[in-house]
């Protein structure tokens, strides 16, 4: 399956690669497998080109996150999407900040025209904040802000009584799309980079390369990045087609099936 059909992206002066892949493949398939010989040699391929790419590793952005406190536990945080549900839990063993966790399934999608949030259960965002509106305090946390829309619609669909009351935070994220989040309630943020989206700036983690669910297309099936050569060739001009290969050969190991039983993101 491949897609080359999306706009064209940039080559961006910088990119972060937040390796959430090492490990994951490590517990799943034991140090010694062919898996994570895979997932070696994929990392060690991305991270060559040392002038523009930077691997972030979550030790390091959880200690950061962790100095922007103390803060005293929130009486609810609320993980955007799984992966938000992750890092919430993940702060919680390091600081005790977020006891009561739970989860709004939002997720960004591609719809033709840009990018729209939508929840995947179909569930309005309305009626899964539902319990939010009484806590005395709330944590709103995601792994990445790239451009700032799904936590800004998460924030949006707060009354103003509770987004008073409430504090984001993420492990890393784009500088420039900080500004509009705040002006709705404070954020902390483990690493920040500073630059434009896209040319200047770009994240992705590396998961993503390898695993479908990254891209999410209205009315299509979800693809891996290493599935859309375009922006695979921005990100990695000089070894693309060699990450490709090393992409394609472990989603076989990872998803056997296709994909077809794709978790919320």
């Amino acid at each position: 399956m491949t897609d080359d059909r999306a706009p064209a992206a940039p080559v961006p002066h910088r990119l972060y690669v937040h390796d959430d892949l090492t490990d994951d493949v490590r517990a799943r398939h034991g140090a010694g497998s062919p898996a994570v010989a895979l997932a070696e040699e994929l990392l060690a391929l991305v991270r060559r080109d040392a002038a523009r790419v930077t691997i972030l590793t979550l030790p390091a952005q959880l200690e950061a996150l962790a100095a922007c406190g103390p803060f005293p536990p929130f009486a609810l945080a609320i993980g955007i999407g799984h992966a938000g549900r992750r890092v919430a839990a993940q702060v919680h063993a390091r600081t005790g900040w977020f006891p009561t966790i739970t989860t709004v399934d939002l997720t960004r999608e591609e719809n033709g025209d840009g990018y729209a949030v939508i929840s995947l259960s179909g569930t309005p965002v309305a009626a899964q904040l539902a319990g939010a509106e009484a806590a005395a305090s709330l944590a709103i946390v995601d792994d990445t802000v790239f451009s700032g829309i799904t936590m800004r619609t998460l924030l949006a669909a707060l009354s103003p009584a509770a987004r008073a009351r409430a504090h984001a935070f993420c492990l890393r994220g784009v500088a420039d799309s900080l500004p509009p989040l705040q002006r709705l309630c404070p954020i902390s943020v483990g690493f920040s980079a500073a630059g434009s989206l896209l040319d200047e700036i770009s994240f992705i983690n590396a998961s993503g390369l390898v695993r479908r669910g990254a891209i999410r297309r209205a009315g299509q099936p979800p693809l891996a990045f290493f599935e859309r050569a375009a922006w695979m060739r921005a990100w990695f001009p000089s070894d693309a087609d060699a990450i490709i290969d090393r992409c394609r050969r472990l989603n076989a190991w990872l998803e056997p099936d296709g994909g077809a039983s794709l978790p919320m993101p």
